[in-house]
């Protein structure tokens, strides 16, 4: 295969980065995705003098496959959204230096005993390089561990044997250890058991904030560069830096960038961000508020910080049906993503539950990968907009189920279909449920105001019924929720927060 012109020069200047000779090991057979592996490796060691292939010595496995170093493997061919993943690991082994922090870094290295990572990912999925980045870093870092990153479309007998439905799926030493995106902080939580007792002792000693952030996403980014700018002593709680925006693929609506996607957009807002003296303690999830002479953020680890001001950006996440059978099939056939877990259901029957633009847009991407596709709606009409209702309607492989209640996701030990309207069904094996966001809120109940629907209430400085409380995003009653309105809404609630402590 042959790389395009553009993307030749990109990994050009990326290669001359490489300071240390590389060695990458293959194991091939004679089957297409071999061939189309070799070329590729080819391609990457006529670039960079500093490069070279050589034939496993050792049977793998996984065939076609090969080892950049000694610890980060690819099994299949790394294109699409895990070809950066394959230019670092060649950067990393080569000797560049990594991009974190020297105290992750000794983290990293100080951790005992033999992980044995393996990533299975689909190269359509946006979340997946996340894992696979930080497990090789993790590998650079650290001889005691190793990992593999898993095309789940070229080894899809392995992906069935284990019953994978759903990526990234990480397994460790053999056993599954988790699904869904994860970032570098959340992947060494799992193996270094003593990291979240000692960031509860670090965040006990944090002098109180002018502005204490609650929730990492575009709001709170927003937030904490309008409070840094005031020159206000500002910090950032989250589970997570970027929040839903995380999830989300192509964003052609936020003004005055013409197209980008959620992962570059966040890292956009965190370089942005840190370009300021911002504290950001992630991994941290609230679970509860309390006004005394200052706002106080008890955390789960049981370390509480101050604010004199807090704003609260906490977001939303998918709503859940709440219907039997949903958490049972979790990662079983159930999902949330149709760009992360659609190929696995590649010429199978999936059904799409929402009608609204996430639902109908989603229908409209797995028709293109899957056998069939129901849509069930739960309204007489489909309420996306009019150009995505025509674009599905033309779809020959498409049903659309209007007026149709889902009752119950059945099955044995995976999906294999939907009940609704209490006696009808419909044979699938995999549901997407598309029903919009739920506000993450419910740990401010009994402090804050909030509506039937637990968004919190607030005015137009984003001001709550606390004093010194301020919310803004996804988590609050404004009426249209959007990237764009996050951002507008943080800002106004930082600005809100200045007025109140200039004025108090």
């Amino acid at each position: 295969m042959a790389l395009e012109a553009n993307i030749q020069e990109q990994l050009r200047q990326y290669l001359a980065l490489v300071e240390n000779p590389v060695t990458i090991s293959t194991w091939t057979d004679d089957s297409p995705a071999s061939k189309e592996m070799m070329e590729l490796l080819r391609e990457i060691e006529s670039i960079s003098d500093k490069v070279s292939l050589v034939p496993a010595v050792q049977n793998n496995q996984r065939t076609p496959s090969f080892t950049v170093g000694e610890r980060m493997s690819f099994a299949g061919v790394p294109l699409g959204h895990e070809f950066t993943s394959l230019v670092l690991a060649i950067l990393w082994a080569g000797g560049r230096a990594l991009k974190i922090d020297q105290d992750k870094q000794d983290q990293i290295r100080a951790i005992q005993g033999k992980f044995d990572f393996v990533t299975y990912i689909s190269l359509s999925c946006h979340n997946c390089p996340d894992v696979v980045q930080a497990l090789n870093m993790m590998a650079t870092l650290n001889p005691n561990i190793t990992h593999t990153m898993v095309d789940g479309g070229v080894f899809l007998d392995e992906v069935k044997s284990k019953n994978i439905m759903a990526v990234p799926s990480i397994y460790l030493n053999g056993e599954f250890l988790d699904s869904g995106r994860q970032e570098l902080d959340q992947l060494l939580a799992k193996i270094d058991t003593g990291a979240d007792a000692r960031a509860a002792e670090q965040l006990k000693a944090v002098e109180p904030y002018d502005v204490l952030i609650v929730g990492g996403g575009p709001a709170g980014a927003s937030a904490a560069i309008y409070a840094a700018r005031k020159g206000l002593r500002t910090g950032i709680v989250a589970e997570l830096f970027g929040g839903q925006v995380t999830n989300t693929l192509d964003i052609e609506n936020l003004i005055g960038t013409a197209k980008t996607d959620g992962p570059k957009l966040v890292r956009a807002l965190e370089e942005h961000v840190k370009s300021y003296p911002v504290d950001i303690h992630t991994l941290q999830r609230a679970v509860a508020l309390r006004k005394s002479d200052m706002v106080e953020v008890e955390l789960a680890n049981g370390a509480v910080l101050k604010g004199k001001t807090v704003i609260i950006s906490t977001g939303a996440s998918w709503r859940k049906l709440g219907v039997p059978g949903e958490a049972e099939y979790a990662n079983k056939g159930v999902a949330y993503c149709p760009h992360c877990d659609g190929p696995l259901f590649k010429g199978k029957r999936v059904a799409v539950i929402g009608g609204g633009n996430s639902g109908v847009e989603a229908a409209i991407d797995l028709a293109g990968i899957v056998g069939h596709v129901t849509v069930l709606q739960r309204g007489p009409t489909l309420t996306a907009d009019a150009v995505l209702v025509t674009k599905l309607e033309s779809l020959p492989n498409v049903t659309i189920l209007t007026n149709a209640v889902t009752d119950e996701i059945t099955g044995t030990d995976k999906v294999s279909g939907i009940r609704y309207n209490s006696d009808q069904t419909v044979k699938v094996e995999g549901v997407f449920i598309q029903i919009g966001l739920v506000p993450n809120t419910g740990w401010l109940k009994g402090s804050v105001d909030l509506t039937e629907w637990g968004e919190v209430v607030i005015d137009h400085h984003n001001a709550t019924n606390i004093p010194g409380v301020y919310a803004a995003g996804d988590c609050t009653n404004i009426p249209y929720k959007q990237i764009i309105i996050a951002m507008g809404e943080g800002s106004n609630a930082s600005l809100g927060a200045f007025d109140y402590l200039i004025r108090n």
